[in-house]
């Protein structure tokens, strides 16, 4: 299990994607993210794996795989 703590951003390549942008500057893709984690500019933490078996469209980083999340103030 990984933690990571960043932004929620919305991409808009391909079908459109969801992605996490970590504190120290890393990009995942968010793997069918809950719909309460679907929001733009939302400061996260989340609990989860990095999935090397998943490829996507969007390509826009590493697949993460949401296990649990906070939304921070």
């Amino acid at each position: 299990m990984i933690k990571k703590t960043g932004k929620i951003e919305y991409r808009g390549v391909g079908l459109g994607a969801w992605a996490l942008v970590t504190d120290t500057g890393e990009t995942y893709e968010l793997q069918n993210p809950p719909h309460s984690l679907q929001q733009e500019g939302a400061k996260v933490k989340v609990d989860g794996k990095v999935r090397d078996d998943v490829m996507t469209v969007a390509m826009i980083g590493p697949v993460f795989e949401v296990d649990s999340f906070e939304l921070m103030e």
